[in-house]
């Protein structure tokens, strides 16, 4: 296989992780506005923001493990 075609395929991967995070980040600061404006739903916002943060954090890291695989193979 072409190795050029597979190195782009693993910056693409590892664009995938880099929107995650940047992602993660805009999540977690609307969550601590929402906080801010009604601190009686903290609990509530908390374990959304987690469970959408754990999410976020599987995607990255499954587009790194893809991104290494990748670059194994050239």
């Amino acid at each position: 296989m072409n190795s050029g075609l597979i190195a782009i395929a693993a910056g693409i991967a590892i664009l995938a992780a880099i929107g995650a995070g940047v992602m993660l980040g805009f999540a977690s600061a609307k969550a601590s506005e929402s906080v801010a404006r009604n601190p009686e739903a903290s609990g509530k916002i908390m374990s959304t923001g987690l469970i959408f943060a754990t999410l976020s954090e599987v995607t990255a890291i499954f587009a790194f493990v893809i991104a290494i695989i990748l670059t194994g193979k050239i």
